[in-house]
């Protein structure tokens, strides 16, 4: 007999809630391994199609580190719909105006482009400080040692 694929349910799926400290991380390697914790590839029945991720807090964005000159070289873009209405604003400027702004656009770009990929992207809340208002849900640290520089 035919071994049978796994998949799972919805209904069997629980979910974890992790805090991550970003202070002193490097955007990349953050956004990576947020990236794989919303959509549950840490889990040993992960299916593509089916959300299995974590829900994820992510304070201390504001200490978020980006390497070489990216913070002044790079630029976040956006458009207002209207002609000429491209602007485009710096990774310094974000760093230091709107840094969830910055974590946020960062995971999202390692996520899928599908609804998918949007009902993960609600599952990840982004604070600028040392404070959260989960504290309701219990959530664990996660051990960054291995995502740290040096």
């Amino acid at each position: 007999m035919p071994v049978r694929t796994f998949s799972p349910k919805v209904s069997e799926i629980t979910r974890e809630w992790r805090v991550i400290d970003a202070d002193g991380l490097v955007l990349g390697r953050l956004a990576t391994v947020v990236a794989s914790l919303l959509r549950g590839k840490h889990r040993p029945f992960f299916a593509p199609h089916v959300d299995t991720g974590d829900y994820v807090i992510i304070v201390n964005a504001g200490k978020v580190v980006v390497t070489a000159h990216k913070a002044r070289q790079n630029f976040a873009y956006h458009h207002s719909g209207y002609p000429g209405g491209l602007r485009a604003t710096s990774w310094q400027t974000l760093i230091d105006e709107e840094p969830t702004t910055l974590v946020f656009d960062a995971v999202k770009g390692m996520v899928p482009r599908n609804r998918l990929g949007r009902a993960q992207m609600g599952k990840l809340f982004v604070y600028a400080g040392p404070d959260h208002p989960h504290a309701a849900q219990q959530p664990t640290a996660y051990d960054t040692s291995a995502i740290r520089r040096g």
